[in-house]
Order: structure tokens, then C-alpha cells, then sequence
């Protein structure tokens, strides 16, 4: 049987193509474009339908569409009517959720990866062949179901579910009586201690900041080895999520696009999320008028409080579909090679190396004298101190932003 004049078994050299491609054979889909996927997710290690839909070669709808015909069932666009089972995060993370009265069919299905495969094989997950909707569409009902107890959980579940993990809230009284009776120590020595015992304290005050000052010093002289980092193919490199949070930071929104779409990574096992508050229409417009990197999101976060950074990376943090994740702030520039950098160093380093703290270069030193300050803090701090901690096997600190964890999928079981 052939379709446009193509055998359905169309081949890329001496390979059939994935049955996650070949249907598109009978849906006007430029053969050429198939192989050329084809050969590129079998190069990357990935299915045919995320590598199709990361090369930008069709629309994530223009793919769903296809399959829905292709199956002989409904395409929902939105907005969906889910009823009551949708849950967050497990319809996203599963792709599945249950359909209100008067919908086409009693379960409506965004499938990725290995699940397109065996629709086409003729298994439903559900038993009976449900309607079909894009990943994003699915998120953005489930989103919309129910805001207020997404907003609620990702403020509040670590709290929940791991109470020792979360920071408990105590009273300020204490904590302002304490702070108000050191001060009013500080001020009785000064005026009324002998002069031997403030000359005593103040020696001990100098013999603190000389200890800073000499771990300062000891940093300079250690040389760091990180783990060996050799060639990794791209087969054996893992899905990388990228979270970026962004606030009312449209201006910059142009020259990020353009730094995530030159990551030197394969693009199908790119998962980036732009996470955004529901209030930030700016940073929105901005965002949908840009070029993204083709398969990006962007996470509208439901209204609530806390409004802060943590909480909307909460929201988006169910959705990652990586087993490696970094976060990067609005305004950073990552070098193109740090995904794959890190990918090589985690994959050869101890099972314990859970974080990894890239380097950070403030790049506007030329902008006057405060940033040429920031400039050489963040030189010592990233470039002698984080390395000569690291090497000594204490704890190191984290610079909020180039930060990249792996095991990502264990740790949240355990929350």
C-alpha cells in the first residue's frame, strides 16, 4: 500500500521510519522532513515525534491533529471540559484526564513519546480510544480547573508532606528581643566595661575577620580538579529541563530567547519552561511575540502567596520532564557548552553529587564603579573560594541561578 505515491514503509537508508512518523505519510507532511528527523532522533537517542516537534519542522497541533485523524477520533483545541477526576500534577505528568458531560469522548489524551507509538497499535490507556489534545493544551486545562489549589499546593507541600524539610514559621518577639538586648550590650560595653574587657572584645571581633581573611588567603593557593569530563554522545546524554523565572522583565525576555536557543544540546531532550506570575501580562506578550526555542513552555502560574521566586518554580517543578534540571534568572547568558558540561560531569562523578554550581561572570563591569565591585566579589567568590571549599569537602554556597541537580524525579517521591 502506498500514500502520495511514498511506500508506507518509507526508509532512511536501510531503516523503516518510527511508526511515530510514518503516519504523517498520509497527512501531507514533506517525506524529506520524516527521514530528516528520523536520522536525527536516531542519533539523539529519542522518539520520532519529540524529535520531529524539536527541529520545529511542524506544530505541536499540526501534529496532534494528524494523529487524532489518523486514529479516527476527536481533536480538542480548548478550551477542554474536564470533569471532576483532573487532578494536578498527575493528568499533566500522565497525559491523561477525564472529560465533563457532553464531551466527545470520556477521557482526552496528550500523549509523548513511546505512548504515541502504542496508540497507533491500537492501545489506549484507558481502554476505549479518548480524544486527543497537545501537551500544552492539557497543562492549560488542568491549570485552569483548579488555580487556587495549585497555587495552595505549591506554597504549601513541603510543609505537608515533609514538615522536617520545611523551614518552620516561629514568632518575631523573640527573635526582635534577642537582636534588642545585643545591641544593648554593645552600647554598656562601650560606655561602661572596663577598658580592659571592650579592648578584649574588640581583639576577639579582629581575630574573626583575620580568620575570613586568612580562608581567603588559603582559597588562593588550592588548585581545583574537577572530575574528568571527555567526549559524551548525544545517545547517552540525558533530558534536561530549564527553568527560567521571569517577573515583569519583558526587556530582557529578546536576549534570552536567543542565549537558550543556542544551547549546543539536542534539542529534543530540551525541556524549557519560562514560569511566569498570571499577573505579569508584560512579560507574557513579550514571551509569545519572541522566537522561543522550538518545544518551550511558558507556565502561567496561578494567583497566590507567597508571590515569590521559590513558589512559581514550585508550580512549574511536577512538570519537569528531565532527570537533570538548572535554573537560570532572566538576565543570565549561559555559555552554550554548560548543559552538556554538566551532563558529562554528573554522569562521572560520585552517586552522592546531587548539585552543581556554575560558574557566574557579572559581564557589565564597564557600566561604572558598582558593577566593577560585583565583578570582583563574584571573580573570588566563583573563581578561589566556591573551588577551594568544594576541594576541602565542606558545605559551598549556591549562587541561585547556574545551579543544575540531577535525580530530580527521586527527590520529589520523596516529598
Amino acid at each position: 500500500m502506498s500514500i502520495l505515491g511514498f511506500p508506507s514503509a518509507l526508509r532512511t537508508g536501510a531503516l523503516p521510519l518510527p511508526p511515530d512518523l510514518a503516519f504523517l505519510l498520509g497527512h501531507g507532511v514533506d517525506p524529506a522532513t520524516l527521514v530528516r528527523a528520523a536520522d536525527r532522533a536516531r542519533a539523539w537517542g529519542t522518539d520520532g515525534a519529540s524529535t520531529l516537534l524539536a527541529l520545529g519542522a511542524v506544530t505541536e497541533e499540526t501534529y496532534y491533529r494528524a494523529l487524532a485523524a489518523e486514529l479516527g477520533t476527536s481533536f480538542l483545541a480548548g478550551p477542554i471540559p474536564l470533569g471532576p477526576g483532573a487532578r494536578y500534577p498527575e493528568s499533566v505528568v500522565a497525559g491523561v484526564a477525564p472529560l465533563g458531560p457532553g464531551a466527545p469522548a470520556a477521557y482526552v489524551l496528550a500523549p509523548r513519546g513511546a505512548a504515541i507509538a502504542e496508540l497507533l497499535h491500537g492501545r489506549s490507556p484507558t481502554g476505549r480510544m479518548p480524544a486527543l489534545t497537545t501537551p500544552r493544551t492539557l497543562r492549560e486545562a488542568v491549570f485552569s480547573a483548579n488555580p487556587a489549589g495549585i497555587a495552595a499546593c505549591a506554597a504549601d507541600s513541603l510543609q505537608v508532606h515533609r514538615p522536617d524539610w520545611a523551614l518552620q514559621a516561629r514568632p518575631m518577639g523573640p527573635t526582635l528581643a534577642i537582636g534588642g538586648l545585643i545591641a544593648g550590650l554593645v552600647v554598656v560595653a562601650v560606655v561602661e566595661l572596663p577598658p580592659a574587657l571592650v579592648l578584649g572584645l574588640w581583639t576577639l571581633a579582629q581575630g574573626v575577620l583575620l580568620a575570613m581573611v586568612a580562608l581567603r588567603v588559603a582559597a588562593i593557593s588550592v588548585e581545583a580538579n574537577g572530575p574528568a569530563t571527555g567526549p559524551m554522545s548525544d545517545a547517552a546524554l540525558p533530558i534536561y529541563t530549564v527553568f527560567v523565572a521571569l517577573h515583569r522583565e519583558a526587556a530582557v525576555v529578546p536576549r534570552l530567547a536567543a542565549a537558550l536557543s543556542a544551547l549546543d544540546y539536542p534539542a529534543a531532550k530540551l525541556d524549557i519552561k519560562f514560569v511566569i506570575e498570571a499577573h505579569d501580562a508584560g512579560t507574557l506578550a513579550a514571551l509569545e511575540a519572541a522566537t522561543l526555542p522550538p518545544g518551550a513552555e511558558i507556565v502561567v502560574v496561578p494567583p497566590g502567596l507567597p508571590r515569590t521566586k521559590p513558589r512559581a518554580l514550585n508550580c512549574a517543578l511536577p512538570l519537569a520532564r528531565g532527570s537533570c534540571l538548572v535554573v537560570y534568572d532572566a538576565e543570565d547568558v549561559p555559555d552554550p557548552g554548560q548543559l552538556r558540561a554538566a551532563a558529562r560531569i554528573f554522569a562521572r562523578s560520585d552517586p552522592g553529587t546531587a548539585c552543581l554550581q556554575g560558574r557566574l561572570v557579572i559581564d557589565n563591569q564597564r557600566d561604572g564603579p558598582l558593577p566593577k565591585c560585583f565583578a570582583l566579589e563574584y571573580a573570588a567568590l566563583f573563581d578561589v573560594l566556591v573551588p577551594a571549599l568544594a576541594a576541602w569537602n565542606v558545605p559551598i554556597p549556591l549562587g541561585g541561578t547556574s545551579t543544575h541537580f540531577r535525580g530530580l524525579m527521586e527527590q520529589m517521591h520523596q516529598i
